[in-house]
């Protein structure tokens, strides 16, 4: 049996995290002994792999740059000894793979997990150097490979391994008992975002466009499901457009998956994204998704097919998109029914499970 570690910066509800816990709980007990080692601090995952019997390990980095935490992570690998050590996100990415190296682990792996332009030169320095001492890298995107190409890496050093999603086990509830626990009218049209407050998910354009869209139509309530940092700048900006009687900031959730299939339209305004899982969970709820056209978005989307895409800052355009699909129930239908058939084929965690279980075999057989 093979013991492998996957490193990640925490267990917060983000997607890389969720790929994370179900990669963990779903790869064969008979091969792998599988550890989680989070780098700064839990969150609400943990549960999730508790439950499961996998074991966590808690770093507890405090700073950007903790080199105690990195001591203490190295000897932690050294006294788990991993065969494989798989790390995820930049900072798990840095400290993980050189913790893992200085700890003499055989085989190395890293995963980009999104475009990520915010990085700075020294971080792209980074993450050359790195590339070039373990030559392992996975990634959710065929988008994501071609960013980091461009920035010096070697295209033939990703794998491409797309996300998962899977079916939720939560009891389904009503309509008007979602409208109940969110106070929204179950009458009128319901267009949901589910996601993180940050800049890159564009939800300035996606306010101005739901108050837009009401001012036309008069039936449809906007629901932001997350919670982050920009939630007071972007309140204010709700309030100072006049939108704030239909656009409304629930919060953190645990029940997104019952509340979910009932929206009539799904909007990701994302400014880049690896792979969402907010889209492909949409799409398995057979909800419509309207999408920026993106690298990452268009991996999911088949625009016109199995949902629609438009440009980013063409807000115009979506406020068309979402007219249309709102008004004709069919087309609405038919994208949800394609977009459905197409998670299941290729978004399967069966899919996700068997292609890391090969990818590793086949790192170890190479050594």
């Amino acid at each position: 049996m093979k013991r492998i570690a996957l490193i990640i910066p925490t267990l917060d509800q983000g997607g890389a995290e969720k790929q994370v816990c179900l990669l963990a709980a779903g790869l064969p007990t008979e091969q792998f002994e599988t550890h989680v080692i989070v780098l700064t601090r839990t969150g609400p995952r943990e549960a999730f792999l508790r439950e499961r019997n996998i074991p966590v390990h808690i770093v507890g980095k405090r700073h950007k740059f903790d080199p105690t935490s990195w001591w203490r992570l190295k000897k932690l690998l050294t006294d788990l000894a991993p065969d494989l050590v798989h790390t995820w996100i930049f900072a798990a990415n840095t400290y993980g793979r050189t913790a893992a190296i200085a700890a003499r682990v055989p085989i190395v792996i890293g995963s980009e997990r999104s475009v990520d332009p915010w990085k700075s030169t020294w971080q792209f320095w980074i993450d050359r150097y790195l590339a070039k001492k373990t030559r392992l890298l996975t990634t959710n995107s065929t988008g994501v490979v071609e960013f980091y190409a461009k920035r010096g890496i070697d295209r033939k050093s990703f794998t491409v391994i797309p996300n998962a999603v899977t079916p939720s086990e939560t009891q389904p509830i009503s309509r008007d008992e979602a409208a109940k626990r969110l106070g929204i009218d179950p009458k009128r049209k319901w267009i949901m975002s589910v996601g993180r407050m940050w800049p890159q998910k564009g939800y300035k354009d996606l306010i101005w466009t739901a108050e837009t869209l009401r001012s036309f139509r008069g039936d449809t309530s906007y629901i932001v499901i997350g919670d982050g940092p920009e939630r007071p700048r972007l309140e204010l900006y709700r309030d100072n457009v006049k939108a704030a009687s239909q656009v409304f900031f629930v919060g953190e959730r645990t029940d997104v998956a019952q509340l979910l299939p009932h929206a009539d339209l799904l909007w990701n305004g994302s400014l880049y994204e690896g792979q969402s899982n907010v889209i492909l969970e949409a799409m398995l709820s057979n909800v419509a998704v309207i999408a920026t056209d993106i690298p990452g978005n268009r991996d999911l989307i088949e625009d016109g097919v199995s949902g629609m895409l438009y440009s980013l800052g063409d807000t115009n355009k979506l406020v068309q998109l979402s007219n249309r699909l709102l008004e004709n129930h069919e087309t609405r239908r038919g994208l949800a029914i394609a977009a459905k058939q197409f998670v299941q084929t290729h978004h399967s965690i069966e899919a996700m499970i068997a292609m890391h279980v090969q990818y590793y075999t086949d790192c170890m057989k190479s050594k």
